[in-house]
């Protein structure tokens, strides 16, 4: 097995999602974090360089100096996980792309649809990965789903049902304490949205992935409760078969966790699958019982069972589909030095191009719900 080695860009060890990344790329041992910029404040950068055990000599205060410190390094990193709010995913991109760097970076990719686009392009022309963090295509029943829609287990595809809803928020949206607002809640940070933008994304991709089609347009209607940006929004979308869906996103949802839900409904049958019961997929076949599809088991085709990583009945989380979407970066990486084409698309990789569709499917949202709710088409 060949090292790869990475750096970060954002990330401290108070901090949810960076936290989460490492793990996730830690289940590979021949992935290796060799430099970081972790934090702004001193303080927690060195704090968490030190809790990685990482050389004191490659902890930097921005990543302008990590790239500028690193550039002539045999040892430099193959590729920089960018976990940063979103203000910073495009220049910082944008830079290590530029410096030579594979990407990975959390979504939402950019605030503009131009700001992506420009991302895209450096990276076809340096021939460079750029891989997205959608990270939920890394649960093991997500690409049985997938090769189930695919053969035509369900038929022709009717209409599609999805929500994301929580209720973390909602106490800042009733008793809100501006010098304590998260920062998802502030557009500096955000962007021009925050339930749409933060996990109304990840339907907009799951169900693309799954379903292999792209929204045409949308209609939106979004509550912000006072609150800058958007906390609740209701969506219809139609597909480009005319194929209609319709969409909660939600985190004032008091009660609800991280309920992330998908279902598909076709011809012959319909597919249900939960993010809070990730390794169970309900299948139901006309005129026939609901089966209830488990992880880790025979009848799943040898290649889809590569995802799981422990036995049927022990429960897989979250940090296993971050270590699924690491490893396949890294079967990417590895594909790409030895020559092989569209490596992250042969890996089953979420890509930049992922990530500008993304950002379309938001910004018309919120064009959508600033028009009150008028069909807005997604920009190609």
């Amino acid at each position: 097995m060949k090292k790869v080695r990475y750096a970060m860009f954002g990330g401290s060890e108070d901090a949810f999602i960076g936290k989460v990344h490492r793990i996730g790329a830690g289940f590979n041992p021949n992935m290796e974090l060799v430099a970081g910029c972790f934090s702004r404040n001193e303080t927690k950068n060195k704090q968490t360089a030190e809790f990685v055990n990482l050389d004191p000599k490659r902890m930097y205060s921005t990543y302008q100096e990590m790239i500028e410190q690193e550039e002539d390094r045999k040892d430099k990193a193959d590729f920089v996980s960018v976990v940063t709010p979103n203000n910073t995913h495009y220049e910082a991109s944008k830079a290590f792309l530029e410096a030579g760097y594979h990407v990975l970076c959390e979504k939402p990719l950019t605030f503009t649809v131009e700001e992506a686009q420009k991302l895209k392009k450096i990276a076809d022309q340096k021939g460079l990965l750029f891989a997205v963090a959608y990270a939920y295509q890394g649960y093991a029943m997500i690409p049985l789903m997938k090769d189930m829609i695919k053969r035509g287990d369900i038929g022709k595809i009717l209409t599609i049902d999805s929500r994301y809803i929580q209720g973390w928020l909602l106490e800042d949206v009733i008793h809100p304490k501006s010098d304590q607002k998260p920062w998802r809640m502030r557009p500096e940070y955000t962007g021009i949205s925050n339930s749409v933008g933060d996990i109304g994304s990840h339907i907009e991709y799951m169900v693309r992935y799954l379903t292999d089609l792209d929204i045409e347009r949308v209609s939106a209607i979004m509550d912000t409760f006072g609150q800058p940006l958007d906390v609740n929004t209701m969506m219809h979308v139609e597909y480009e078969n005319k194929v209609k869906g319709r969409y909660w996103v939600s985190q004032i949802a008091w009660g609800k966790l991280n309920d992330f839900n998908i279902q598909i409904f076709g011809s012959e049958g319909s597919l249900e699958w939960n993010q809070e019961i990730p390794d169970v997929v309900y299948y139901t076949k006309r005129k026939e019982a609901t089966q209830k599809l488990v992880r880790g088991q025979d009848f799943i085709a040898e290649g889809l069972r590569d995802q799981s990583r422990v036995p049927a009945g022990h429960p897989e989380g979250y940090h296993i589909a971050f270590s699924n979407i690491y490893q396949n970066f890294y079967n990417a990486i590895v594909d790409h030095r030895n020559g092989v084409n569209d490596a992250l698309k042969v890996n089953d990789v979420p890509s930049v191009e992922d990530g500008l569709k993304g950002v379309s499917f938001i910004t018309a949202a919120v064009k959508s719900a600033k028009n009150d709710g008028k069909w807005e088409k997604i920009t190609k």
